[in-house]
């Protein structure tokens, strides 16, 4: 990068912390430490909630999806709004209701303490290990491209999301996502012009939309029925449905979003603030993964978007093998691009038997290209057998990178780091009140002072941060970010909203049976995980990890209707 790029990068994220730091300095008591004093209007409740779901990893790998797969991944993202109705009736009334700090205390009043404590302890293992990959993810990108020490990167980020969150709490991590929100949505809209002002001349916008609909890119929508497919309607609208109650309803780093609210109504317009606007948003993102696409379909895209491993490969053995690879790919995207002037003529002048063959020649070649892309990434394990080849998550920085002028590319560099820094406060900040409250206070120290619990809440964020990084440290990259976030989670997201459903639906079910159905429903999807991991799950029981979150919460539920019989009723 040029020094103004980094002039840019450093200078806005420098900006960010002081002001979080200046804005919450000296919070008093553990309410205005953890709840912000209940002060957060419904735009800035919208604004935190957004910014919390929206990290880096959502910046980094989506555009890279839509890339590769299309706008398919929209799908995901319809139950969202139907989640974000049933939460606002349901599960606010109950918490405002209880002036909890914590999603997880109304479980002991409506249960017990065990159950309380299982709810929270599986919480802490999630969201701890995704915030070590909200950290690690953008880093082990970010170094690579800005030729950074991964380590040091992962220290870098994880640093500063301490020094605000430490300092200010819930306040800290709400003031900061309102900078940070604008700097990503704001890079990414301009990023997005930029690309299709970039075309070619004789391809208009117009032309670009059919390029990609001839690819397959703007399929949305997937109405078959297939449970081991990841992303269709039907997957979108049900089993994310559970995965997005439970995310939003249930997981403290999105409930303590909205506990800070004025009123039941504040955080109530809050949710659906969210609801409306992250279709929309999500919608940008992948359209400029498909304009990317487009763009590359008329200046050449590198043959393997991880240069690092790449230029590995350049300086080994295979060097000459590679550059053949590269010289078949560099002509048949001469051909390729020929191939889709002559279909853009065709569609000018409404000739669908011309489009229709070029559409057919271009999409072979399409798949020529893909074939030779395959063979670099067996020259790529060859010299590094550690390396990961899926480089997906590499393609939007590789163009951004390559292509935009000086100042863009340190204000894109800025939304990817304010992107990993927005979800890791919350975090943080979430990890932090549970502990305090659900584990500490409640089960460790009862009788300590508010300015104990104060200072125990500072120290816990501290200790979560520390942990974030060194699991970042240690982790390894996933096949695809975005898509290993949302794996973990499903995983325990389904036995915690099962709980949760049992304790405000099914008042027959106590604590006792809860619990043991929690424990085995939980035992249960780490095990259909790991069949359908080593290719040895049953046909019924062969799926795509959303469904997880729905076979988790309906077996808490089955489980505790079939044990309360047998067992006491408490």
């Amino acid at each position: 990068m040029s020094n103004i790029d980094w002039i840019v990068l450093i200078g806005t994220l420098a900006f960010i912390v002081v002001y979080g730091v200046w804005k919450t300095r000296g919070s008093k008591n553990l309410e205005g430490y953890l709840k912000g004093n209940n002060q957060a209007k419904w735009w800035g409740i919208g604004i935190s909630i957004m910014a919390t779901q929206a990290s880096a990893i959502t910046f980094l790998s989506t555009p890279g999806q839509a890339f590769i797969d299309g706008m398919g991944f929209i799908q995901f993202y319809f139950g969202l709004p139907i989640a974000m109705i049933i939460l606002s009736i349901t599960f606010i009334p109950i918490y405002y209701k209880l002036k909890v700090f914590t999603a997880y205390e109304f479980l002991e009043e409506r249960f017990d303490l065990k159950t309380r404590t299982l709810a929270s302890l599986l919480f802490l293992v999630q969201r701890g290990l995704a915030a070590g990959i909200t950290i690690y993810a953008p880093s082990i990108i970010l170094s690579s491209l800005l030729n950074l020490n991964l380590s040091l990167t992962n220290i870098f980020i994880g640093v500063l999301v301490i020094i605000y969150t430490v300092s200010g709490g819930t306040k800290a991590v709400t003031q900061t996502q309102k900078q940070q929100m604008a700097v990503m949505m704001g890079g990414m809209i301009l990023t997005g012009l930029m690309v299709i002002s970039m075309l070619p001349k004789e391809i208009n916008f117009n032309d670009a939309l059919h390029i990609a609909g001839k690819f397959g890119k703007l399929e949305m929508v997937d109405f078959s029925f297939k449970l081991n497919e990841r992303y269709n309607f039907w997957s979108g609208i049900t089993a994310a449905l559970f995965l997005f109650m439970s995310y939003f309803g249930t997981d403290q780093s999105q409930v303590q979003r909205y506990l800070s609210g004025k009123s039941i109504t504040e955080s109530r317009l809050g949710l659906i603030m969210n609801g409306l606007l992250k279709v929309p948003m999500q919608f940008v993102i992948l359209f400029i993964g498909v304009m990317v696409f487009v763009f590359y379909q008329f200046n050449m895209a590198p043959v393997f978007f991880n240069k690092v491993e790449h230029n590995k490969v350049l300086h080994s053995e295979f060097a000459l093998e590679l550059t053949d690879l590269e010289n078949k790919f560099s002509a048949i995207f001469v051909e390729k691009q020929n191939v889709l002037l002559e279909m853009v003529d065709g569609i000018h002048a409404n000739n669908e038997e011309k489009v229709r063959a070029n559409q057919k020649k271009a999409i072979a070649l399409e798949g020529q290209s893909n074939a030779i892309r395959n063979d670099v990434k067996v020259l790529v394990k060859k010299v590094n057998p550690s390396a990961e080849t899926n480089d997906k998550d590499y393609i939007f920085m590789t163009y951004v990178m390559d292509n935009l002028p000086i100042g863009m590319v340190g204000l894109l560099f800025a939304v990817m780091f304010s992107a990993a820094m927005s979800s890791t406060a919350s975090e943080l900040n979430a990890l932090s009140s549970t502990t305090t409250i659900d584990l500490y206070k409640r089960s460790v120290k009862k009788d300590g002072s508010d300015k104990h619990y104060l200072k125990s809440s500072r120290l816990f964020t501290f200790l979560w941060g520390v942990i974030a990084i060194v699991f970042a440290t240690y982790a390894s990259l996933f096949e695809n970010l975005i898509q290993a976030v949302n794996l973990l989670g499903s995983i325990f997201y389904g036995t915690i909203l099962g709980i949760f459903l049992v304790a405000f639906y099914f008042k027959s079910i106590k604590g006792n049976a809860v619990f043991i159905a929690a424990i085995l429903a939980e035992s249960g999807v780490i095990m259909i995980h790991y069949l359908n991991t080593i290719g040895e799950a049953p046909s019924w029981l062969t799926m795509g990890y959303l469904w997880y979150n729905l076979v988790g919460c309906i077996l808490v539920v089955l489980l505790g209707y079939m044990i309360q019989p047998f067992i006491k009723s408490k």
